[in-house]
């Protein structure tokens, strides 16, 4: 049995271990032993599952942006408490980011509204214009001192 085998078999009864075996090899630069059926399915579910990790906590971000400004009934009591998720959600954030990601979000920026958009008037129910588009900039969501200014 060939060594390509013996890791395609192996991927399916021990990840983990196919996983070391996969950097041993790479590390040897032994590329034509690769499996690279698999190493490629499990490249772009690592790439998938960055991406899905850092929509969410920009998704998050947004909600509790949108309940701080404009949730003032609710404000007074939990003001304090969506800055600190806020301020969490960004710091988690600031530790996955990379410039691929972070452009990535860019791109997203509007769907990602629009999600977190669709939640808030769903938990909130307040009969408030909502901006269409998403007020904030890329920049100020990921900035950790910055909230918006309620309205008037």
């Amino acid at each position: 049995m060939s060594i390509i085998t013996n890791l395609k078999t192996l991927y399916e009864i021990d990840a983990n271990q196919w996983l070391e075996e996969t950097i041993k090899l790479l590390k040897a630069n032994r590329f034509n032993e690769l499996d690279l059926e698999n190493l490629i399915e499990e490249l772009e579910a690592l790439g998938r599952s960055e991406k899905n990790a850092v929509e969410s906590l920009l998704e998050q971000i947004i909600r509790h942006l949108l309940l701080l400004q404009y949730w003032l009934k609710e404000s007074e009591y939990n003001k304090s408490h969506w800055q600190a998720e806020i301020t969490g959600f960004r710091t988690q954030l600031k530790r996955k980011l990379t410039s691929n990601l972070r452009n990535h979000l860019l791109k997203e920026l509007p769907s990602l509204y629009q999600d977190a958009l669709a939640y808030v008037k769903q938990k909130t129910s307040l009969e408030v214009d909502f901006p269409a588009e998403c007020p904030y900039s890329l920049e100020d969501l990921l900035n950790i001192d910055w909230f918006p200014k309620t309205p008037n």
